[in-house]
């Protein structure tokens, strides 16, 4: 049976893995402004206070782990009053340890921390089915990964590119598994913690290119159509119809940028009757036809 978290991360194609230490000690505060990239860290030493922009404040304790898919700005603090000093993290250096606050003596915390890409051209789109803060509490094989993450990092194997991306597709998904539940924000995790949703969830997946309607997914999903409908934007965020559109387009996008399959097989894999449907569909959806699309991409 197709794993529509599986399919996601795949697509997302995480790559460019970037890692730091990070240590603070006595009295200091950084304000990260909004990078946009998803970006991860786990405390391994002591305490600190993390506040990311639109979500409550959390206090991070050894063996917690943070994911933030789209990192907005962000505030990392000790306890102790201080002036945040900003960090533009396009320009933070990479590698080396950061110390923040007392520059002497033993840290008050410790945390492995850094950042990471999506390879995918339509990551916005799949991110936005993500919780915005993912905070995981004993996070122990976390840890293991963000610490092998690191070590892969720093040392120039062969095959370590696509070791650092099985990494963190491992990574995410640990992640992802750990927040899924009936309290998760409005998403993709929310929608496949409902049994009955993740039943039409998974056949959307399974099948892109079946003439789905709400008739049918409200059947696959033992509810009726006005409940399905309704049951479905309140757990996902958007209409069920909306969510396969943007599916089938996140493939087409896909396809069209491997540049080994032809339009009208493209067409028919995400559920068109013709090269010409598919075209205008996808035009009216991306912004420019799929064959640009393409060029593009390939550029």
């Amino acid at each position: 049976m197709i794993d529509p978290l599986s399919e996601i991360i795949s697509l997302l194609r995480p790559r460019a893995v970037f890692t730091k230490g990070i240590s603070g000690a006595g009295s200091w505060a950084v304000r990260y402004s909004d990078f946009g990239q998803p970006s991860f860290c786990t405390v391994t030493e002591g305490r600190c206070r993390l506040a990311v922009d639109g979500e409550a404040p959390v206090t991070l304790e050894a063996g917690d782990f943070v994911l933030l898919p789209a990192t907005p700005g962000f505030t990392l603090s000790g306890f102790e009053p201080a002036t945040p000093v900003f960090v533009d993290p396009k320009l933070a250096p990479m590698g080396d340890e950061v110390r923040h606050g007392r520059p002497d003596g033993p840290a008050d915390l410790r945390m492995l921390g850094g950042y990471f890409l999506f390879d995918s051209p339509d990551a916005a789109l799949l991110v936005s089915l993500l919780p915005a803060l993912i905070h995981v509490r004993g996070a122990d094989r976390l840890t293991m990964l963000v610490r092998l993450a690191g070590e892969e990092a720093r040392e120039n194997q062969p095959g370590r590119d696509l070791m650092l991306s099985r990494l963190m597709e491992m990574m995410l998904i640990e992640a992802l598994r750990a927040t899924q539940s009936d309290d998760a924000p409005p998403g993709l995790l929310r929608g496949l913690g409902d049994a009955r949703l993740s039943a039409a969830i998974r056949q959307m997946h399974e099948a892109p290119q079946s003439p789905w309607t709400i008739a049918q997914l409200a059947k696959k999903a033992a509810l009726s159509r006005s409940a399905f409908f309704d049951r479905f934007v309140r757990a996902v965020g958007l209409p069920p119809m909306e969510y396969l559109l943007a599916w089938r387009m996140a493939l087409a996008k896909d396809l069209l940028r491997r540049r080994d399959v032809g339009m009208a097989e493209i067409a028919e894999r995400v559920g068109y009757g013709s090269a010409s449907a598919f075209s205008t569909a996808f035009s009216r959806y991306a912004g420019m036809p799929p064959g640009r699309f393409a060029r593009a991409a390939a550029a």
